[in-house]
């Protein structure tokens, strides 16, 4: 499957690790994905507007106060991958996830495998921005 294929008709990305620091990548990221139209829904450890959006400690949080995404976006080192996807799956009764994106420099080969047994499409190492510009999205 190809970024357009997972972009299409998708609207709300969950971004975790989206740092409020507009020089971290993350940041950047989540400013292109708005630009291009995307709801982003920032997941960060402390309660506080990122991208003129509150954030939010977990995906879960999200999900419980009437957020919905279909995309996760992972900015988080890879030994706290699995705790994220076992989240995601623990959520997918309430919000089907299409796509776990680990950006670059991340990968969990026990997570994708527990997510891609779910049906749920696994990118590891591979920055999302990037990867939109080059298809021209």
């Amino acid at each position: 499957m190809n970024i357009k294929d997972i972009v299409a008709n998708v609207k709300d990305i969950a971004i975790v690790g989206l740092s409020p620091d507009v020089s971290k990548d993350s940041n950047m990221v989540g400013r292109f994905l708005q630009n291009r139209g995307f709801n982003i829904i920032p997941i960060y450890p402390k309660k506080q507007e990122i991208l003129g959006k509150m954030s939010y400690p977990s995906l879960s949080e999200a999900l419980n106060s009437g957020e919905s995404f279909q995309i996760v976006v992972v900015f988080r080192k890879s030994a706290a991958v699995l705790d994220i996807a076992k989240e995601v799956l623990d959520l997918q009764d309430k919000n089907k996830i299409k796509c776990f994106w680990m950006q670059l420099g991340i990968s969990n080969k026990e997570a994708k495998a527990l997510l891609e047994k779910a049906g749920i499409v696994v990118v590891e190492d591979k920055c999302i921005k990037l990867e939109m510009e080059a298809f021209g999205l």
